[in-house]
C-alpha cells in the first residue's frame, strides 16, 4: 500500500446532520488525498424522527463534498420504548452487515466510531473476518458496563454473551482508541497485552461563531445543555435548585436540550411548583455559543454509578471552550478534574441539600471569583483537550500503513 491513496470506511451510528464529533473528524480527513466513505443509518437522533430532507428507505446513497455516505433504514420509536431501542441496535447490526458483505472488500481500513451499543461494530468485524481489512475503533461508551448501568440484571447467561461480544470486537481491532482514560482498565482484560490509547473528544464550539446573542434573563443564570435523559440526574438537580431558589429568587436554571426524560421533568417542575426553571428545547450546535455566553455557570451532571465515574461527557470539553465556571454534580474523573484544576465547584449527585448548597455558593460569588475559574478552564482545555494535538497523535497511528 506504500505511496498510494487509501480507501477508508467510517462506520458510525450517528452522522451529519446529527451533531457528533465524528462529523468534524470526517471533515478533517476528507481534505486528504485518500477516499473517505461513511456507512451509517438514516438520521433521527435525538428526536426519534427522520430529519427533514431524508426518507427512511432501506438503502440510499448521498454525497457531502468529497465524502460518499451510504445510509440504511433506522427503526423509529426508540426514544419511548426499550424494546424498540434494542431492536434498533439489532437492525443496525443486521443491515450494516448486509452492506458490509457487499462493500467491505473495497476498503483498506475501517474506522468504527462507537457511541452506543458495541453491537454496532459487528459490520466492521464481518469485513475483517471476510476480507482481512484493518479495523480501528474509537470507543465513546464502554461495554458491558453500560448495559448493567442502564438496569439490566447481571446474569450468568447475559455476562457470557456480552463478554464474548466485547472480546471478539476488540480482538478484531488493530487499534483501540478510548475517549475516557478510565475506559482503559475496563477494556484491558479483554485484550491483555494490547495497547489502548486515550484520545479524548475535543470541543466543537471553536468551529462556530461566538458572536451569537441570546437573552436568558436578568437573573443569575445556571445552564445545563445536552441530552435530557434519566442518567443525567436532572431530577436531583431541579430539586436542589428548588431548595436554593426559595430564599434567592434571582437565580434561573436553564435546560437546553431534548431527550426521553424531558416530559417527566416538565411535569416535575409543574407538579412541585419549582420556580425559575426554563426549558429551551433542543438548539443547533451553531446556536449554543449564545446560550453559554449568556450564562453565569454551566452545569454538568450524571447519576452516581461506577460507569459514569469513568466517563467524561463531551459537554465537559464544550463547557471549557465556553470559558464559564462549572458546577459538577457527579463523581469520578470530571469531579477530579474540576477540583484539581480549580475550574468550579462540585456537589454529590445523590445529595439534594449538597446540590442546593452548590447553587447558593456560586450565587454568592462575585465576578472576580468566577473569572478565576474561567482562566483555569482555558488552561485545562489547551493542555488536555487540544484538537490539533489530539488529531495529530491519532493520525500518526491510524494512517500508518502496514
Amino acid at each position: 500500500m506504500e505511496g498510494r491513496c487509501l480507501r477508508i470506511l467510517i462506520l458510525t451510528e450517528r452522522f451529519y446532520p446529527e451533531e457528533f464529533i465524528i462529523n468534524d473528524l470526517v471533515t478533517e480527513w476528507s481534505g486528504r488525498q485518500d477516499r473517505i466513505d461513511v456507512l451509517t443509518q438514516v438520521p433521527s437522533y435525538p428526536l426519534g424522527r427522520v430529519f427533514g430532507g431524508y426518507r427512511n428507505k432501506l438503502f440510499q446513497k448521498e454525497k457531502r463534498g468529497p465524502v460518499t455516505i451510504y445510509r440504511f433504514f433506522t427503526l423509529l420509536g426508540y426514544q419511548k420504548s426499550l424494546l424498540l431501542k434494542i431492536l434498533n441496535y439489532f437492525n443496525f447490526a443486521l443491515l450494516g452487515s448486509l452492506a458490509a458483505v457487499v462493500m467491505g472488500n473495497r476498503y483498506d481500513k475501517v474506522f468504527i466510531y462507537q457511541t452506543g451499543p458495541l453491537t454496532m461494530a459487528l459490520p466492521a468485524v464481518l469485513i475483517h473476518k471476510l476480507y482481512k481489512k484493518e479495523l480501528t475503533i474509537w470507543t465513546q461508551d464502554v461495554w458491558p458496563d453500560t448495559v448493567y448501568a442502564y438496569g439490566f440484571r447481571k446474569t450468568r447467561l447475559l455476562s457470557f454473551f456480552l463478554d464474548s461480544l466485547v472480546r471478539m470486537v476488540y480482538r478484531s481491532c488493530r487499534n483501540i482508541f478510548v475517549s475516557c482514560e478510565g475506559f482503559i482498565k475496563r477494556i484491558k482484560p479483554y485484550v491483555p497485552g494490547r495497547a489502548i490509547r486515550h484520545f479524548p473528544n475535543w470541543p466543537l464550539l471553536g468551529r462556530y461563531d461566538h458572536g451569537t446573542r441570546v437573552r436568558l434573563s436578568r437573573k443569575f443564570n445556571f445552564t445545563f445543555a445536552g441530552n435530557i435523559g434519566k442518567v443525567q440526574n436532572l431530577e436531583n438537580v431541579i430539586r436542589g435548585f428548588s431548595l436554593a431558589v426559595q430564599s434567592r429568587d434571582k437565580m434561573q436554571l436553564n435546560l437546553v436540550g431534548d431527550g426521553s426524560y424531558l416530559a417527566y421533568l416538565r411535569d416535575l417542575v409543574k407538579r412541585e411548583n419549582v420556580r425559575n426553571v426554563v426549558f429551551w428545547g433542543r438548539k443547533a450546535l451553531t446556536e449554543m455559543p449564545g446560550y453559554f455566553n449568556a450564562s453565569d455557570v454551566l452545569v454538568i451532571s450524571l447519576k452516581d454509578n461506577p460507569l459514569f465515574a469513568l466517563t467524561i461527557p463531551s459537554k465537559f470539553q464544550t463547557y471549557l471552550q465556553a470559558g464559564k465556571p462549572i458546577f459538577c454534580i457527579m463523581k469520578g474523573e470530571v469531579k477530579d478534574l474540576v477540583e484539581r484544576y480549580g475550574i468550579g465547584l462540585c456537589s454529590r449527585p445523590d445529595d439534594i441539600k449538597d446540590i442546593r448548597d452548590g447553587f447558593i455558593r456560586f450565587f454568592r460569588m462575585n465576578r472576580t471569583q468566577r473569572s478565576r475559574y474561567s482562566k483555569k478552564s482555558r488552561y485545562l482545555l489547551e493542555w488536555l483537550f487540544n484538537r490539533d494535538k489530539i488529531l495529530a497523535d491519532m493520525n500518526n497511528i491510524f494512517w500508518k500503513q502496514k
